[in-house]
């Protein structure tokens, strides 16, 4: 199956979710901290996001969620 995102990279930094999503840095790592954020490996210190699970989840995880509410 050929893949739509060619050119994409499978994991995305921090800041370069942030920026897909169109949410300030600090927030997504909240969202992390709180575990509301799919798709999300740590590599030591490094964290890195699936972009296809940041581009597939669903829409809302419910009212205490802060990153996903806003989407």
């Amino acid at each position: 199956m050929p893949d739509s995102n060619e050119g994409t990279p499978e994991f995305l930094t921090v800041d370069e979710a942030a920026a897909l999503l169109r949410v300030n840095r600090k927030t997504l790592y909240e969202s992390i901290r709180l575990g509301q954020v799919p798709g999300v490996v740590r590599i030591g210190k490094a964290l890195r996001i699936r972009h296809a699970a940041l581009v597939e989840s669903p829409s809302g995880k419910g009212r205490d969620s802060a990153l996903w509410s806003r989407r």
